[in-house]
């Protein structure tokens, strides 16, 4: 599969199914207790492919009445790393299989929060693959 085929591969179905649009509120329910405190909806989103990495964003988009300030954002990447609801390593695992195990997940990494306005923020992640052979 060559890189430039990806963006046909990662459909917003296909999307919502990797990172369904309930974990947002199972996210929330674990931190917080209650999923009605969680101020963002997260979703996944292609970026691109280059190489052998592919990019994605955690688009973190506000609720109705919840303020999206920068202090409830800042510190994800470390909370995403680790959080088992979030789960990357389950999600390497997925982007395996949609990929139809011609690859494997070398690794991946959080990148830093970056604010696109004051309703929407991006959590980059790239994953690192490696041809199966």
């Amino acid at each position: 599969m060559t890189l430039n085929h990806f963006s046909d591969v990662f459909t917003a179905e296909t999307l919502r199914n990797l990172f369904p649009e309930d974990r947002a509120d199972a996210f929330f329910e674990a931190l917080y207790g209650d999923a009605k405190d969680g101020a963002y909806d997260i979703r996944l989103a292609f970026n691109k492919a280059e190489e052998n990495t592919l990019y994605f964003d955690f688009l973190l988009e506000q609720r109705p009445g919840k303020c999206l300030a920068c202090n409830l954002t800042h510190g994800l990447p470390t909370v995403f790393e680790r959080h088992p609801i979030i789960n990357l390593n389950g999600l390497a695992r997925e982007i395996e299989g949609v990929l139809e195990h011609r690859v494997t997940c070398t690794g991946w990494k959080v990148g830093t929060t970056r604010e696109r306005n004051r309703q929407l923020h991006k959590l980059p992640v790239q994953f690192n693959l490696s041809p199966r052979n």
